[in-house]
This record gives C-alpha cells, structure tokens and sequence, in this order.
C-alpha cells in the first residue's frame, strides 16, 4: 500500500469537507474516440452558468495547445512536487511517466468565478472528484455504441502510431468496465441526440447561480 498517497487522500478529503460547498461539479468522463471534449464544448456554449476545469499534465504542449486554456503544462519536477504539498484534488499517472490531474487552485479559480465546474478527466480521475465531492457530483460516462465504433473512430482520426493505438486501445476495453461506477451513461451513437440528452442531464441536475 502507498501509505503517503493514502494520507495524501485522507488530507484532501478533510480540506474538502471544511470548505463551504454551494456548487454542483459536472464530471463528463469517456474512452478516447467517444466524443466527451465535443459534448463537453457543446454544453460549456448552451449554458453560461458552467465553466471549464483546466487539468494539469506533465506532458509535452502540442502546437495548437495553449498554456491555461488546453492545460497547465508542468515539468515533470513541478507535477510531483505539487502531489507532495497536496496542491492536486485528483491524479493519476495516465500513461508511463504521463502525469494529469486536478489542482484545487483550479476550482477555486472558477468558483471565484461564480459558476459550476464541468471536468473533462480520465475514468479514475472521475472517481477520486466523486469520492472527495460526494452529493454535489454527478458523474456521466460517455460511451461508444459498441467498441468496434470507437475503434475505428480512432483509426479515421490518422493521430496514432501503431503502437500508440494498441496502447490506447487496451486502456479503452479497460475505461469501458467501469460504466457502472457512474451516475448516467450516454450512448454517443447520433451526436445531435447525444447533445440534447446531455442538455437535460445539465438542465435537471444544476440551476443557475
């Protein structure tokens, strides 16, 4: 057992439950190729009353990212530093040596904004915002009409090398066990329908500041 991320964990849960809780966090999760960012962008233009979760990655700025807009692009050193002083809500190491995660700063900054938080995470980060936020999370998995779609979703997308479509596609069978560890479950097979479903789920669940 990892006893320092244990304490890590039970300190952020702690912080968490002192501080005075007014917003809803909408936590949209899904396997690579099942259209989380495009549902996610869409619903961010509907409703003004949600704001973006920037992550933070120690991994390499692509040339169309920006700093603070995409994510928080930190050094390898910076990302684990920040673990230790337990600046992050959640994170995890995605990939080999490819870290992401949530920094309370973040939510602060668009709480003092006034707004609900829309995050854009991996499975398992999803989990550790709804264990530490308990009642005030809904949690919604996105998900492929079946896995051969999404494959070649991610074929169509000509991004990946061999290598990193095989890896990416072994994290995908293994994103979709845990469907039922969410609150809803979206089947992204018509992107339109997709879109009015997530609307009602935003729509039912939070209410303008």
């Amino acid at each position: 057992m990892n006893w320092k991320r244990l304490k890590n964990n039970l300190l952020t849960l702690f912080r968490i439950k002192v501080e005075h809780k007014k917003y809803k966090h909408l936590v949209i999760t899904a396997p690579s190729g099942a259209g989380k960012t495009t549902i996610v962008r869409h619903l961010l233009q509907k409703f003004d009353f949600l704001s973006f979760s920037v992550s933070a990655t120690n991994r390499a700025e692509r040339p169309h990212e920006q700093h603070g807009k995409d994510y928080y692009f930190l050094s390898t050193e910076a990302f684990k530093s920040k673990i230790e002083n337990n600046e992050l809500v959640e994170w995890e190491e995605v990939y080999q040596n490819q870290y992401y995660g949530t920094l309370f700063s973040e939510i602060k900054r668009i709480e003092d904004l006034n707004k609900h938080i829309v995050f854009d995470i991996d499975v398992k980060g999803a989990i550790s915002i709804k264990e530490a936020y308990g009642e005030n999370v809904l949690t919604l998995f996105i998900k492929p009409p079946t896995f051969e779609t999404l494959k070649q979703r991610l074929i169509n997308r000509k991004t990946e090398s061999k290598s990193s479509l095989e890896k990416r596609l072994k994290r995908v069978e293994i994103e979709l066990k845990f469907e039922s560890k969410f609150d809803k479950v979206l089947v992204n097979d018509d992107l339109e329908l997709a879109f009015k479903e997530a609307e009602q789920i935003v729509e039912k669940y939070i209410k303008p500041i």
